[in-house]
C-alpha cells in the first residue's frame, strides 16, 4: 500500500533463546558484528595498486547481560567448559514488534561461553545486580 509507514524495530523489545537452556529475560545483548580480513595481492607486471581479496571472516563475541536471580543455568554452561566439556549451542536473538510478534531473527552458530562476570555489590547502591556472559561463536545469520 503506498504511503504505508515502515518504522524501525525498537532495541528494547527482544528475547533470547539458547538451545536447551531456559534462562529468563536479558537486559542487554551486544556484540553482533562480522568483518572480513582483506588480503592484498599484486603480480609484478600489474599496476602499483594491489588487488584486494576477501580473507577470513571474523565474528565478534556476543555479550549477554541479565539481572541475577536464582537461575544458574548459564553459569553451569560456563562451568562445564571449565571442566573440559565445551558444549556449543545455537543462540537466537529475536526482535519483537509493538504487538508482541517476532519480526527479525539472528542466529549465532556454535556459541560457547568464554567469559563470565558476577555482579558487583555496593551497600549504598540501588541498582539491579547484573551478571554477564560472553560467547565466542563461529558465525551468525539473519534468518528473518
Amino acid at each position: 500500500m503506498p504511503g504505508e509507514r515502515n518504522d524501525p524495530y525498537r532495541n528494547f523489545r527482544f528475547r533470547v533463546e539458547i538451545e536447551g537452556l531456559q534462562q529468563a529475560g536479558f537486559s542487554e545483548v551486544a556484540g553482533f558484528d562480522a568483518s572480513f580480513d582483506v588480503v592484498q595481492y599484486r603480480e609484478g607486471n600489474e599496476v602499483i595498486t594491489p588487488r584486494k581479496l576477501p580473507g577470513l571472516a571474523r565474528y565478534g563475541n556476543i555479550t549477554l547481560k541479565w539481572g541475577a536471580t536464582e537461575s544458574v543455568e548459564l553459569y553451569e554452561w560456563l562451568q562445564e567448559c571449565v571442566n573440559g566439556t565445551v558444549e556449543r549451542k545455537t543462540v537466537t536473538i529475536i526482535a519483537i514488534d509493538e504487538e508482541g510478534g517476532d519480526v527479525a531473527t539472528w542466529q549465532v552458530i556454535e556459541a560457547w561461553p568464554t567469559r563470565y562476570t558476577a555482579p558487583s555489590f555496593n551497600g549504598s547502591g540501588a541498582e539491579v545486580a547484573i551478571e554477564l556472559l560472553e560467547l565466542a561463536h563461529e558465525g551468525m545469520t539473519r534468518t528473518a
